[in-house]
């Protein structure tokens, strides 16, 4: 009788699988290495933007692609040919031309190349050898117009005549042309645009082109710059109202600190305090949202100017009107807002308005802490577009702003003016109109004769 070990059997076992699967592993590394980059590997596929203002490439009108990719191990190129999608157009004077490198070394590489709005041929005198790079550049291609994700197809030729077919390139993102592009494309080829654009000075700071680009691009820029100063303002007249109420404490040690408050905030550039709000608070552990803290800043600088506002407007109501209101029985709190507000408000509505303005204005330096708002967009496009006129637009951006406050401010003050002058004419030309106090002191009569009867 035999006897079969079991240990022994069923190491056998194992072993014959631990074989079978190296000698898989070697079969699909051997395979995998023989057809590693066999062929030519597409690197990258780019269209360069061909928008006046932005990133984007707009179907319809030319642009240059660039195609490039690298010869597989045991591979020679002799010629590609790159098809274009359906609804390729040319522009006047279109080519292409091939470049090879070597790592980054450009290689003499004589060639002959043509193009039609179906595709374009690159043929080589000498083949392309394995590694190296080719890199076809296509100028003035107008992809088609409606938008959407286009790719380059094709094929290549070996130096042995065999042709293969080329992988698809990788997909470039077509968007259709906006009524701005329209108007700006029109506008290239408008000889007045070009004679204008001939004196350098007015290209730079007036472009026709960029002015229409701009005026859409940095709308919502000047939101963002109305909505700070619109939200920061309003906050600031509370604060600076208190601040006022504080400087005209009889407490010495409360007006002290409110001039400190004021005396600091006026005497520092707004500049800074922006800079220290927003690099030396997160050193506190104190994290804000930008656009909250740049309101913030605003409204705290703003509010030291208006506490002196407020305060001068209510130091320029005479005294005779604090006396006249405690004489009817009034207490101080309801003097000061039945009263005297009432009356400064009127005064310091147009030094307000002109503070309003200049908080505005100053929305602009925020864009030095990346805060988007109206400058930080004309300065963004300004860096891409190399030209200065979204700086000029910006400001006519301002301008619908400050302009009409500045005409109703002096609307106002002629009006105010109107008033003094009437009030210190002589009596027979005065209007009869009581004043508050008067009113108040004929309501306080008509009660105490009611109070009799």
């Amino acid at each position: 009788m035999i006897k079969v070990n079991k240990h022994s059997t069923a190491s056998s076992t194992i072993r014959s699988i631990l074989v079978t699967i190296a000698v898989l592993s070697l079969i699909v590394c051997l395979t995998a290495g023989s057809t590693q980059a066999v062929g030519l590997t597409i690197n990258k596929t780019t269209a360069q933007s061909n928008q006046i203002v932005g990133n984007n490439i707009i179907g319809g009108v030319p642009t240059r692609i660039t195609w490039e990719a690298t010869v597989g191990a045991n591979e020679t190129v002799k010629q590609i040919t790159l098809v274009f999608p359906e609804g390729t157009a040319l522009g006047e004077g279109a080519n292409s031309k091939a470049t090879v490198l070597d790592d980054l070394t450009r290689l003499d590489a004589p060639q002959t190349s043509t193009i039609s709005a179906e595709q374009t041929t690159v043929t080589f005198d000498e083949p392309v050898a394995s590694g190296l790079l080719i890199r076809i550049e296509m100028y003035f291609i107008a992809l088609p117009e409606a938008s959407g994700e286009y790719r380059l197809t094709g094929s290549y030729v070996d130096s042995a005549g065999k042709e293969r077919e080329l992988q698809a390139s990788r997909a470039i993102s077509v968007i259709s042309a906006t009524t701005v592009d329209v108007i700006t494309l029109w506008m290239d080829d408008q000889p007045w645009v070009e004679l204008w654009n001939s004196v350098l000075f007015l290209k730079v700071f007036l472009n026709p082109q960029l002015i229409v680009a701009s005026i859409p691009a940095l709308f919502l820029g000047w939101l963002r710059s109305l909505l700070l100063v619109l939200v920061g303002f309003p906050l600031a007249i509370p604060i600076g109202l208190a601040i006022s109420f504080l400087r005209m404490s009889k407490l010495r040690i409360i007006r002290f600190f409110a001039a400190i408050y004021v005396n600091v905030i006026r005497g520092t550039p707004l500049f800074l305090q922006i800079y220290i709000a927003f690099f030396g608070l997160p050193f506190l552990g104190i994290s804000i949202d930008s656009y909250i803290l740049g309101i913030l800043v605003l409204a705290v600088n703003s509010s030291a100017y208006l506490a002196e506002i407020f305060r001068a407007g209510i130091q320029s109501i005479p005294k005779g009107q604090f006396e006249a209101s405690a004489s009817l029985g009034m207490h101080p709190a309801q003097t000061m807002f039945h009263v005297i507000l009432p009356q400064t408000i009127r005064r310091v509505i147009p030094t307000a308005t002109s503070e309003f303005i200049l908080l505005y204005k100053d929305t602009s330096l925020l864009a030095a802490v990346g805060v988007m708002e109206q400058m930080m967009f004309a300065k963004s496009m300004v860096a891409s577009t190399g030209n200065m006129t979204p700086y000029i637009v910006s400001a006519g951006y301002y301008l619908l702003i400050t302009l009409p406050l500045t005409k109703i401010i002096a609307e106002f003050e002629k009006k105010l003016a109107a008033a003094d002058d009437n009030s210190s004419a002589p009596d027979d030309k005065k209007k009869p109109k009581m004043s508050l106090l008067e009113r108040m002191k004929s309501i306080q009569k008509i009660k105490a004769l009611r109070n009799k009867k």
